[in-house]
């Protein structure tokens, strides 16, 4: 009977309201794997579709939420991308708030969705999906990220960097300048060894004339082993000083 209570309790309180039943966890976890393989058969239209209803079931599936935003980015679709990858970054912020009444569950959580990345850098290593190297990088970054959130959680949320970058980037080619910057700025304080968000800091500020900006970016960029495109280089040796 006492175990009946807590459950109970546990149940009706406002926090587990957040979290999706056992059934449909389950079934968010299969449209996004079929999301998945839409994305590597690159039927982008029918991907999105599929991250859609993964997110019906479980709002707090943060994989399903960037899923979405991949698909909306190669669709171009970029206003669609930023509200992706934006409720991205507040699915981690939810479930960042909720650790402390629900650790377990959010624990859970956290290594469901590893391991759904593992599974896909193991497929594109494999040559079942045609995403190459960079893909399965990015996705290591973001099991890295994930993994910090376990050690990191009592600490004032911070969106995971490889989130702040791909909404940066969504920023960016929406022709959003300033808030592609502030993103990108995120990106690279949250994880200063992701080379690509110097890297695409660098290029941003080449653009806008800030020599200065984009050569200590391409430094940065390079420091985390990133290699710059010589043509951003060139490009950036080239601004006026005035």
């Amino acid at each position: 009977m006492r175990s009946l209570v807590v459950a109970l309790v546990l149940f009706a309180s406002p926090g587990f309201a957040q979290f999706a039943s056992e059934q449909d966890r389950r079934d968010a976890l299969r449209h996004y794997r079929e999301g998945q393989d839409l994305m590597g058969d690159e039927r982008f239209e029918e991907a999105a579709e599929a991250f859609h209803r993964a997110i019906r079931r479980d709002r707090l599936l943060t994989l399903a939420h960037y899923g979405l935003g991949q698909a909306s980015m190669a669709l171009r679709r970029f206003a669609s991308a930023i509200q992706a990858f934006t409720g991205c970054r507040e699915a981690f912020r939810t479930l960042h708030a909720l650790r402390e009444r629900n650790r377990m569950l959010v624990e859970r959580q956290r290594d469901d969705e590893i391991r759904e990345l593992r599974e896909s850098i193991r497929r594109i290593r494999s040559g079942q999906v045609k995403f190459g190297q960079l893909a399965a990088e990015r996705l290591e970054n973001r099991i890295l990220e994930l993994e910090r959130q376990r050690t990191h959680g009592a600490d004032a949320f911070q969106t995971p960097a490889e989130v702040s970058l791909s909404l940066g980037s969504a920023y960016f080619r929406n022709g959003d300048l300033e808030d592609a910057e502030r993103e990108w700025k995120a990106a690279a304080e949250a994880n200063p060894a992701l080379g690509e968000a110097h890297n695409n800091l660098a290029a941003l500020y080449a653009m806008t004339g800030r020599k200065a900006a984009a050569e200590a970016a391409v430094r940065a960029a390079e420091r985390a082993g990133y290699r710059v495109h010589p043509k951003l280089k060139e490009d950036i040796r080239r601004l006026s000083t005035t």
